[in-house]
This record gives structure tokens, C-alpha cells and sequence, in this order.
């Protein structure tokens, strides 16, 4: 985190839209701290330049000074509240325009040192808003029960089923090969479902999409569940095209659920995965 030394203190910049921001109640913001919109203690407020609009609200140096934000970093319930205050103000922005959202703790001191990253990013800004205009950022997580789907599998593959039958009447010895055998064909038939489910469900909603991509996995310690994530992507949807999304993606959902598969469909998001904003200057 930078800053560059101005006369007003911390500003700490949300997202930026290419009209008049409102609050989530339809009520434009104002120019000066709002006591009805508050973040991190603050008043949220607009500030305009170069036909942009910021929303930002003034912070404190002891959480949000270079020094003391770097140590309230180590504090995983510290970053977990204030990351939740950073998404709830984009979003209650997000349900009357489109915006860019900025990442947790992109901060300023005073409105100069912003105004400055907005003059010097204001065309790849305004192109990005252009270019986000009517859409919205969907999210699929797809998440597997192994045990389920290993449960599933010799069902419904015939060599495998053949070999149980063989297990059975086998002598101890060959029965034991046989299961290693077996095992590693449930393993390998596991893998390919996985890889097949997954690359079908974000063909088919990329399909309905105008850009997509496909994020890093999630290991179970950040996501909090049992099962294992096997797909994380982002589509950029356009917003005639929603409820075709929506309903697609409902629909993998219920195709998969007795396999040992959970679809997780989730928006509209911050559009982070589709645009680049800018950062503070250097």
C-alpha cells in the first residue's frame, strides 16, 4: 500500500462508476460524508473528477496508516470484518450502476493523491466501464464428494462391474490383486469424471457468457467444506442473459447432484475477475 502526502488524511477508495454513485436506498451520495452510509467508522462519500466518480470514505491512521494496516494484515477476524465492510459498500453501489471495484485496502492520503491515480489511469477507467456497462460477474464453484462419487462409479462402469463379479470368485490371493486393480480403475474413472463434468458445465455456461475464466482451486481450509473444490470459474454475463445463466447453471446442478457433485452458482459480484483497475501511483 502507497501513499503520497497531502493535507487531509487517509481516503480509502471503494470502486469507481462513470455516473453518479447512489446509496443501496436509491439516494445519491453526497460529496461530503454521509452519516447514513457508514464504513469503518466513516460517512461513505463521492468524489468526482475527470467525469468519474469515486466512492470513498475517510479512515483512521491507527488501522489504516502503511505501518498499522501491515500489522492488522496478521489478524485473520480484523481482515475478515473489514473485508466484508470493503464488499457491502460495492455492492450497495453496484444495484444502480456498474462499477470497478478496488481491492481491500487501496488507500490515499487525502483526495489530491487520488485525484492524481485518476488522472493518470482515466482512459483504461472509462474504457473498462464501457465495456462492463449492462453486465454482470457470475461465479460457479464446483465441489466433489469423493466418497460418493467412488460410490457411484462401479455402478455405472461395466469393466469395473465385471471385476467385482470376478473378486467374488476368486480365490483370496487373485481377489486380492483384483481389488488393487479395481481400485485403480475407480481412481482413474473418478479423475476422468471430474475433468469431464467440469470442462462440460464451463463450456456450456461460457456459452451464455461474454468473457469467462477459470480461477486457482480453493483448498479446504479457506472454503470450510468437506468436499473437494474441482472447479472455480467467473463468467461475465451479459444482464438479458442472466436468468438463461442462472437456470443453466440450476440445471447442472440437479443433472450431478447424485453423483457425488455440488454446483455452487453465485452473483451478481464485483466485477474483479474483468477488469484491471488501477492502483495508487507510485
Amino acid at each position: 500500500m502507497k501513499t503520497e502526502a497531502t493535507e487531509r488524511g487517509l481516503v480509502y477508495l471503494y470502486c469507481v462508476t462513470g455516473e453518479a454513485p447512489k446509496r443501496k436506498d436509491g439516494v445519491r451520495l453526497s460529496d461530503k460524508p454521509d452519516r447514513q452510509t457508514r464504513a469503518f467508522g466513516q460517512g461513505v462519500y463521492c468524489v468526482s473528477h475527470q467525469d468519474l466518480y469515486a466512492v470513498v470514505s475517510n479512515v483512521e491512521e491507527s488501522e489504516f496508516g502503511e505501518e498499522n494496516f501491515r500489522k492488522n494484515l496478521a489478524d485473520l477476524e480484523w481482515i475478515k470484518t473489514r473485508a466484508a465492510t470493503h464488499e457491502n459498500v460495492i455492492e450497495d453501489v453496484m444495484k444502480h450502476t456498474h462499477v470497478i471495484p478496488f481491492k481491500f485496502g487501496t488507500i490515499f492520503n487525502g483526495e489530491s493523491g487520488l485525484k492524481a491515480m485518476l488522472d493518470g489511469h482515466a482512459d483504461s477507467l472509462k474504457v473498462n466501464l464501457k465495456r462492463l456497462k449492462g453486465k454482470e460477474e457470475w461465479g460457479l464453484k464446483i465441489y466433489c464428494n469423493m466418497e460418493k462419487l467412488i460410490d457411484v462409479i462401479p455402478r455405472e462402469e461395466a469393466e469395473i462391474t465385471k471385476i467385482e463379479k470376478e473378486i467374488n470368485l476368486s480365490s483370496p490371493g487373485k481377489a486380492f490383486f483384483l481389488k488393487k486393480k479395481r481400485d485403480e480403475m475407480v481412481r482413474n474413472a473418478a479423475d476422468k469424471r471430474i475433468n469431464q463434468y467440469g470442462q462440460e458445465s464451463f463450456e456450456l455456461l461460457r456459452g451464455l457468457s461474454v468473457e469467462s475464466r477459470i480461477n486457482r482451486l480453493l483448498p479446504k481450509e479457506v472454503t470450510e467444506r468437506e468436499d473437494t473444490m474441482v472447479l472455480n470459474a467467473a463468467f461475465l454475463v451479459a444482464g438479458d442473459k442472466v436468468a438463461e445463466f442462472v437456470q443453466a447453471a440450476d440445471d447442472l446442478k440437479a443433472k450431478y447432484r447424485g453423483r457425488g457433485f455440488d454446483f455452487n452458482c453465485t452473483g451478481p459480484w464485483p466485477p474483479y475477475n474483468f477488469c484491471a483497475p488501477a492502483e495508487e501511483k507510485s
